[in-house]
C-alpha cells in the first residue's frame, strides 16, 4: 500500500465528513450542497464545489474514495499541492459544466414546445415545479421529451465521479504503461488502454438507454475532457512545476 499524501487525505477526510452528514441529517444537506439545476429554487452559488464532496450511498463514497487514493496519491507525489489541487477541482467543475449543459439543451427543448403552444412564462415555471399539465398538452408534446426535462430541472448531482475521471486521465498521461487489474475478469490492462475505454463506456451509455442507475455519464466525460485539455495544454507549454510552489 502506498503512503498517502496530505492533499489526497485531507479531501477523503472532507468527503467522508460530508457524506456522515448527509447520512445523519438527511435532505437539508442534500438540498444545501448537491449540484441543482441553476434555475430551480434551491441552487445556490457553491453547489458547483460542494458537489464533488457529496455521495449518493455507501458503495458510490467506497469506489470514488478509492479511486482517488490509488490514482491521486502518486500524481500529488510528481506535481505537489497546489497543482494537483487546482487539477483537481477544474476537472470536478469541468464535469458539472458538461452535464449542465446538456440539461440545458434538454430542459430549453420542452420550454420551447411549451411557449410555442400557449403557456405563458409564469405557466411554465410552475410546470418545472408542479410537474402539472393537461394530458391533451402531454399527448402533443410527448411523454419521454417531458420526463427528461423534468427529470433535469429537479434532479441533484452529486460525486466525485468527475474529478476522479479527470485524475484518471492524468494517470494514463503520466504512467501509460502502469498495470491496472480489472475486478470482472481479474486481469491486467495497462492504463493508456483502460482509462479511454472507460470514457468509451461512458459515451455509450450516455448515449443510450441501457445506463444502470441514475448515472451522470457526461460528468464523467465532462471530468476525462477537462483533464485531457490541462494535460495536453501543460505538455505542450511544459508547464514549470515550479510556479505552484509557495
Amino acid at each position: 500500500m502506498q503512503n498517502i499524501t496530505d492533499t489526497v487525505k485531507h479531501l477523503l477526510i472532507i468527503n467522508v465528513i460530508f457524506f456522515i452528514a448527509s447520512m445523519s441529517i438527511g435532505d437539508i444537506v442534500y438540498d444545501l450542497f448537491a449540484l441543482h439545476y441553476p434555475s430551480n429554487p434551491k441552487f445556490q452559488l457553491w453547489q458547483p464545489l460542494t458537489h464533488m464532496f457529496m455521495h449518493g450511498d455507501v458503495g458510490h463514497i467506497f469506489f470514488n474514495m478509492f479511486g482517488l487514493y490509488m490514482f491521486g496519491t502518486p500524481i500529488e507525489k510528481m506535481w505537489g499541492r497546489n497543482k494537483f489541487i487546482f487539477f483537481y477541482l477544474s476537472t470536478g467543475f469541468g464535469a458539472a459544466a458538461l452535464q449542465l449543459t446538456l440539461y440545458y439543451f434538454q430542459i430549453n427543448q420542452v420550454l420551447e414546445l411549451l411557449i410555442s403552444d400557449g403557456l405563458s412564462s409564469t405557466q411554465v415555471n410552475d410546470f418545472f415545479q408542479t410537474r402539472n399539465l393537461s394530458y391533451s398538452l402531454i399527448e402533443r408534446i410527448g411523454k419521454d421529451h417531458l420526463l427528461s426535462a423534468l427529470t433535469a430541472y429537479n434532479g441533484v448531482m452529486v460525486g466525485a465521479s468527475g474529478a476522479l475521471y479527470g485524475v484518471l486521465v492524468a494517470f494514463a498521461f503520466l504512467f501509460p504503461n502502469a498495470r491496472l487489474m480489472l475486478l470482472f475478469p481479474p486481469i491486467p490492462v495497462k492504463a493508456k488502454i483502460l482509462v479511454p475505454l472507460l470514457i468509451l463506456g461512458d459515451l455509450f451509455f450516455g448515449f443510450t438507454s441501457y445506463s444502470i442507475g441514475p448515472i451522470a455519464h457526461f460528468a464523467h466525460i465532462g471530468g476525462a475532457i477537462t483533464g485531457l485539455i490541462m494535460m495536453w495544454y501543460w505538455k505542450k507549454n511544459q508547464f514549470d512545476s515550479n510556479r505552484w510552489d509557495i
